[in-house]
């Protein structure tokens, strides 16, 4: 007998599910849309139904990951009290995110980075990058920097690039050396 407790598990959350695990792993454009099908174990008009199109199906996992990954971000500064920490808490659950097993790292750059992806994942990543900076600014404006915008994008410009190294190398022995030049721009912006 079903738990009437039990939340229902729809279609669409499987097929996000599936897109998730199998665009992260292998690619986006390397995963046929039969694979996610098969893997949530639902009808082909079930994915046409909640998704329109594979494209839409991409921007919805990315929507997904982004809102995982800011959830992360911002309870991992809300540990932290004192502002210079709460800005390097951001790299610090960064590092965790990318160390995890299973890690590819930034799912948005390369997802944007695959061969014909259209205006629904450029647009995604483009609001991922622009709430990553954004919490970064206001964190720089928080611990008093002179000029939190520049500060924000200094320290955006490293989270990204960390993030696309991680990917591109599996070099997570980088991340302390990231972490780092985090600390060092933020000190340098704070003494001034």
């Amino acid at each position: 007998m079903a738990n009437p407790k039990a939340p229902r598990v729809t279609a669409r959350d499987r097929l996000l599910a599936a897109a998730d695990e199998l665009f992260y792993a292998e690619g986006v454009q390397s995963v046929g849309i039969e694979r996610v099908i098969d893997r949530a174990g639902v009808a082909k008009a079930s994915l046409y139904r909640a998704f329109q199109s594979k494209e839409s199906l991409v921007a919805a996992y990315l929507e997904a990951r982004h809102r995982v990954i800011l959830t992360e971000l911002t309870q991992a500064v809300a540990e932290q009290l004192e502002p210079r920490a709460r800005l390097l808490a951001v790299f610090d659950a960064q590092a965790r995110r990318l160390r995890a097993p299973g890690s590819n790292g930034c799912a948005f750059a390369r997802a944007s980075a695959e061969s014909a992806v259209g205006a629904d994942v450029l647009e995604q990543t483009e609001d991922y990058r622009r709430d990553v900076r954004a919490l970064l600014t206001q964190l720089a404006a928080e611990a008093g920097a002179p000029d939190p915008i520049q500060l924000g994008t200094q320290l955006f410009l490293l989270y990204h690039s960390g993030s696309v190294v991680v990917t591109h190398q599996q070099q997570a022995e980088m991340l302390p050396a990231l972490r780092n030049a985090a600390e060092a721009l933020i000190d340098a912006a704070l003494a001034a």
